[in-house]
């Protein structure tokens, strides 16, 4: 039995948690809140033991085996790092870090103590990324990617109005490439490994965040393009295509349904295979991790997502220390 603890209170500690509830090997025992009152009433909803209202007492708490991180982004490796001393092992949600940098220091703390540090990217440990793969090859070689998520912000009408909540506040690490791109970005290394060139551009609000953007990465023999917005609904759906054949697959958070296109035959591979509970098998994961299990598959892949959204950082003007 793995006991864990979760820092945030958002509605993705809720999804998380009921991942969790499928998972048997997992017991839930704390969870952090900056209020005590908002802390003891997500305590009761799902059932945690101890609420805490400061982060180094929780790291020092002997009950609390790992730690599931989902606050602002700019806190993500400050608490990491905390949390890796009291030694814990770390669950942190995606973006893991704002840039390579930040990502290296919180994986040599890891290695350091012999402790486990995984991203918490849906998408990775979903069984249809095998499915995917085998996919890929069947229509092949590759000529095209195209990976899309635009999704108009439930909290971009009160920003209209001069109301600056946390996914639109630079000083948090959010924006279109962090919030939204990083699924297109993570989710493209996964399946090709490291583009050779990536060209990148952006739109920002004004005096804020990148609202969505575009990038084009550069792969032997085909382009993959992202496309991601934080201001704007598009239905279009990712999809990879290639002299044999098409693979469309959805939503790019985490794909559970794939349909393959193959000589003018349409079949359809997977339909929501995962129900309302995906977010199990990213904790599945973590916990054979913990158990000694390997994860260079995964942390080799953050690395080099990371290096690549630094890329389009820079091309772009992305930087979260001048605003």
């Amino acid at each position: 039995m793995i006991r864990i603890a979760t820092v945030g209170t958002g509605w993705i500690v809720g999804e998380f948690l009921r991942g969790a509830k499928e998972v048997p090997e997992v017991e839930y025992v704390a969870c952090y809140s900056r209020t005590r009152e908002r802390g003891e009433l997500f305590a009761r909803e799902w059932g945690a033991q101890k609420v805490y209202t400061d982060l180094e007492q929780m790291a020092q708490d002997d009950t609390i085996d790992a730690v599931y991180i989902a606050s602002p982004n700019a806190l993500h490796c400050e608490q990491t790092l905390l949390m890796l001393r009291g030694g814990k092992h770390v669950l942190c949600e995606k973006p893991i870090a704002r840039c390579a940098v930040e990502l290296e220091t919180m994986l040599s703390a890891a290695q350091e103590r012999g402790l486990v540090l995984l991203q918490a990217m849906r998408s990775a440990f979903l069984p249809t990324i095998p499915l995917l793969r085998e996919e890929i090859a069947r229509i092949g070689p590759v000529r095209r990617a195209r990976f899309s998520y635009c999704q108009y912000s439930s909290r971009y009408d009160k920003f209209k109005n001069g109301i600056i909540e946390n996914a639109f506040d630079p000083l948090l690490g959010n924006g279109a490439l962090m919030d939204i791109g990083a699924y297109c970005v993570n989710l493209m290394v996964l399946l090709f490994g490291a583009p050779r060139a990536v060209t990148a551009k952006a739109v920002f609000l004004p005096g804020s965040i990148d609202a969505l953007g575009t990038a084009i990465c550069e792969y032997d023999g085909f382009h993959a393009e992202l496309e991601y917005s934080k201001v704007d609904q598009s239905d279009c759906i990712s999809e990879i295509s290639g002299e044999s054949g098409s693979l469309r697959f959805w939503p790019t958070a985490a794909p559970l349904n794939v349909v393959s296109v193959r000589k003018g035959k349409i079949l359809e591979l997977a339909s929501d295979p995962c129900g309302e509970y995906d977010m199990r098998y990213e904790l599945e994961r973590f916990v054979l991790l913990t158990r000694g299990g390997d994860a260079g598959e995964w942390t080799e892949c953050t690395r080099i997502a990371a290096g690549v959204m630094d890329e389009i950082s820079r091309q772009c003007g992305i930087d979260f220390t001048i605003h």
